[in-house]
């Protein structure tokens, strides 16, 4: 548990003085804000561990960005993103039940993202965005199905999650993406790959409780739209 608050901390640090003590080649004053969309493909690291399928979310939200240098050729900015975002987990139940279970976990997230480009100021552009995000629980759903419900013959007898309600509803991690941009007239579009690894989990942690690790783990792929304001 120290370690991931260390490692936080460290991100976060590392990104604030690379923005204020970077040296400035040639001064930028491009502020551009949009839209994003996507899709979230979700695992949750638990322990004691649960076989899961690959859970699939959607996501999406409103995008702001400021690029304030050039630095030889590595375009400097920072992005802040406010998002809607389904995660959670699709269990892989291999007991003979026919059972089923996916729980969905909607969240209100936040990423605090540098950004780093290479490329044209009008053509395309490789991107590199990373940074800590937070995250705000806001509801889930449980769903489960496969005839009668029987988890008596569960591996390894892990059926704590099963109504289980989430305890910690703040949640942090962080996050980084490849992408590419295309910038034109009209406006600048925008496609990347995104992970997420949660370094907070959503049950209780401590020795009594029944998970010592309950976070989550995102692929996303998106897609986001935005116009410059100022150039």
């Amino acid at each position: 548990m120290r370690i991931r608050y260390v490692l936080f901390i460290m991100l976060a640090m590392t990104l604030t003085a690379l923005s204020a003590h970077a040296q400035i080649e040639e001064r930028r004053n491009n502020f551009a804000i949009g839209v994003n969309g996507g899709m979230n493909f979700n695992t949750v690291f638990f322990s004691p561990s649960i076989k899961q399928n690959t859970h699939q979310g959607v996501v999406g939200g409103l995008t702001a960005r400021y690029i304030s240098e050039k630095y030889f050729n590595m375009i400097c900015g920072l992005q802040l993103e406010l998002n809607l975002s389904q995660r959670g987990w699709s269990e892989k139940i291999e007991d003979g039940s026919g059972n089923t279970y996916r729980r969905t976990l909607n969240y209100f997230e936040i990423p605090f993202l540098a950004h780093l480009a290479f490329g044209r100021d009008r053509g395309v552009q490789f991107f590199i965005n990373a940074g800590p995000q937070i995250g705000l629980f806001l509801g889930d759903k449980e769903e489960k199905g496969g005839g009668e419900w029987d988890p008596s013959h569960r591996p390894n007898g892990v059926v704590y999650q099963y109504g289980k309600a989430i305890e910690n509803t703040f949640e942090y991690g962080i996050t980084g993406g490849l992408g590419l941009e295309v910038r034109t007239g009209i406006g600048n579009f925008l496609i990347e790959g995104r992970y997420y690894y949660g370094l907070s989990d959503f049950y209780g942690n401590s020795k009594k409780d029944d998970f010592s690790r309950s976070g989550n783990s995102t692929i996303c792929a998106k897609i986001s739209y935005l116009i410059d304001l100022t150039k």
